[in-house]
């Protein structure tokens, strides 16, 4: 049983693999993971907006409570949010239900350890292995059933922390700021947080019903924040995903500004006040060239990892890095954080804002980015893998590859978390980037309509 993708476990919602019974085998099997010592045992649980949020939390939380865990549930809180309350609880184990950037319809469940980091590959297969039915762990005596409570005081606690990321000096009084919280689980910490620091905020995004997390808004959807400081005059937009571990910005004419921009931005800043560690930046594959070669201009190196904030944290750890991220917009800075943070992201372009006295409109723009088009093929679940082993596919890979040759890169990818093969090329022709995308894409879906009959015909 492969549960666990590249970000947790995720899937359409009261299907497998997110349904309450495996949900409550997730937990008891984690629980048995975690269970280390006499100690009392804690859990803490956040969730997002999404209507089965409600669900995946009480199976979770009773599949723990029968392996004698006590639960400490915080409701709606970012995904960093948990990461940081496990440790600042002392709990042993941190649950995060969410799908993220995707709709309503689909949730998941992310794991963080006691050190407030995600799992191990060897944490996630033990887990898995627990699993199989012959294996489930034994539940608690019932003297030894667990406890569970709802705390109040937790979205204080990481206000708190993430406030403390910026120096005393640093204030945001005279900006007007317009935030998008994806009607998602940062939709009444990120305004407070943003106005106790100064700014005068127009907030969107904050009107969670269930259904519309993450629809037409947020950072995968950054054209509703442009419009929105457009209209409000303000001075930087800010929009974050569903959980909020991710973040795009604006700046006052509207003009978006990514991840890559983002980390470029801070990175330059650091290394000239000698905070930046490791000597560069973590990103993954998807980067574009442009960051590359912008950090190389400073005399910084690019680590490039697989696509998800776990493998840039690894890699981060590793090698001592204290800057990493994702063109997405998940950007972890590990002297505060152990996973990617939308709102501490936000504040520390702020501060560098702030230490220039200039607007994102004159300094947001690093780079100019190589001309880069990513297309996704939506496949039957279960496909992905044979049909990239196709000669079909195989063969307009490889043309793609020839096509652009020494001026740009082409990448294939399974997605970590849906049925999707994303096709990914950049170059200095765009013309050509988008010719190449374009055959990969449609040789693609041929094959995905074919059927598997078709390519046994068409191999054979």
């Amino acid at each position: 049983m492969a549960l666990f993708g590249t970000d947790g476990i995720r899937g359409t919602a009261n299907t497998e693999p997110m349904t309450a019974e495996t949900a409550l085998k997730v937990a008891m099997a984690a629980a048995a993971e975690f269970t280390r010592g006499d100690h009392l045992h804690r859990v803490v649980i956040g969730k997002d907006t999404r209507l089965s949020g409600y669900m995946i939390e009480q199976a979770m939380t009773a599949g723990f409570l029968a392996m004698g865990m006590d639960v400490l549930l915080v409701g709606p809180m970012p995904t960093p949010a948990v990461a940081m309350l496990v440790r600042s609880f002392r709990a042993d184990l941190g649950v995060m239900v969410s799908a993220s950037h995707n709709p309503y319809q689909d949730n998941g469940i992310k794991l963080f350890g006691p050190d407030g980091y995600k799992l191990s590959d060897e944490t996630e297969a033990a887990i898995e292995t627990c699993l199989v039915e012959a294996a489930m762990p034994k539940p608690a005596a019932p003297d030894k059933i667990g406890r569970a409570r709802r705390l109040d005081d937790a979205a204080g606690r990481y206000v708190e922390h993430v406030k403390g990321t910026i120096g005393k000096g640093v204030t945001l009084e005279g900006l007007k700021i317009v935030v998008d919280c994806a009607n998602g689980a940062a939709h009444r910490l990120a305004p407070m947080l943003l106005q106790e620091l100064g700014a005068s905020v127009t907030a969107i995004g904050v009107a969670p019903d269930g259904f519309n997390i993450n629809r037409d808004c947020g950072a995968t959807h950054p054209q509703a924040l442009a419009a929105a400081v457009r209209a409000a005059g303000a001075d930087i937009g800010v929009a974050l995903d569903g959980d909020a571990d991710r973040v795009i910005l604006c700046d006052e004419a509207g003009t978006v500004v990514d991840g890559d921009q983002l980390m470029a931005l801070i990175a330059r800043s650091w290394a000239e006040k000698g905070r930046l560690k490791g000597g560069g930046v973590v990103a993954t594959v998807m980067s574009n060239l442009g960051l590359e070669r912008c950090l190389a201009s400073l005399g910084l190196k690019l680590i490039r990892t697989p696509v998800g904030d776990r493998h840039v944290v690894q890699a981060m750890r590793r090698d001592g890095f204290n800057l990493g991220g994702e063109q997405s917009g998940h950007i972890v800075f590990s002297d505060y954080a152990t996973t990617g943070d939308g709102l501490i992201a936000a504040l520390q372009v702020l501060a560098v804002l702030a230490d220039r006295r200039a607007p994102l409109s004159q300094v947001g723009q690093v780079f100019k980015p190589l001309p880069q088009v990513l297309r996704n093929v939506r496949v039957p679940a279960g496909a992905v893998g044979r049909l990239l082993d196709l000669p079909q596919a195989r063969a307009a890979i490889a043309e793609g590859e020839k096509r652009l040759a020494s001026s740009g890169r082409l990448l294939i990818r399974k997605s970590g978390t849906e049925p999707l093969i994303r096709v990914m090329a950049e170059g200095e022709d765009g013309a050509v980037v988008a010719a190449v995308v374009d055959e990969i894409v449609a040789a693609l879906a041929r094959l995905s309509e074919a059927g598997p009959s078709q390519h046994r015909k068409a191999a054979g």
